[in-house]
């Protein structure tokens, strides 16, 4: 199975294009941190990016995610971000590098879990992001230079996918693998 991680910044349009590959039957894994961020705030927890551990609990479920998108039978399978994400996340953040967010990383690197790479969603025009996130259009190039970095400080090569309709990016990617 090759896994091949879709990145970029919030509102760039990944989840879309995750939706089309998926129509057009390759393996899909969802992202974690929006279902975490949107799981606490249903608890009352307004901000749940303040609070250190958070970067712990996207780790959790990514990790529970991959393995279990491991017994699939897909020959090509597409992840919605990454632990190598939730890493430049907690960059963003300040956040120091977790334990347990430096295991996952040397797990999927020892496993060769992923392809090295990486599709960077580029955002269009504007940013979208999702209900649950508050990033600032104005902090939005920062973030995607964070992510960039990490993933090529992890080994990864970038496969930028630029603005285009969702079909559009869908086939660049397509004619990528």
């Amino acid at each position: 199975m090759r896994r091949f991680i879709l990145t970029g910044t919030p509102g760039a349009g990944k989840t879309a294009i995750l939706r089309q590959l998926e129509c057009d039957g390759f393996g899909v894994v969802e992202e974690a941190a929006t279902d975490v961020i949107a799981l606490e705030q249903a608890s009352g927890v307004a901000e749940p990016w303040t609070d250190p551990s958070f970067i712990d609990r996207i780790v959790d479920l990514q990790g529970r995610r991959q393995l279990r998108a491991a017994a699939a039978s897909d020959e090509i399978q597409f992840h919605d971000r990454s632990a190598v994400c939730t890493a430049a996340l907690a960059a963003f953040l300040g956040y120091p590098i977790s334990v347990g967010l430096s295991r996952e990383l040397q797990r999927i690197e020892r496993e060769v879990i992923f392809q090295k790479r990486v599709f960077f969603i580029r955002p269009m025009c504007f940013l979208k992001p999702p209900e649950a996130r508050r990033l600032r259009f104005a902090d939005a190039p920062r973030f995607e230079q964070i992510h960039e970095k990490t993933y090529r400080d992890h080994g990864f090569d970038i496969v930028p996918i630029g603005p285009g309709s969702v079909l559009e990016r869908a086939a660049a990617i397509r004619r990528a693998l």
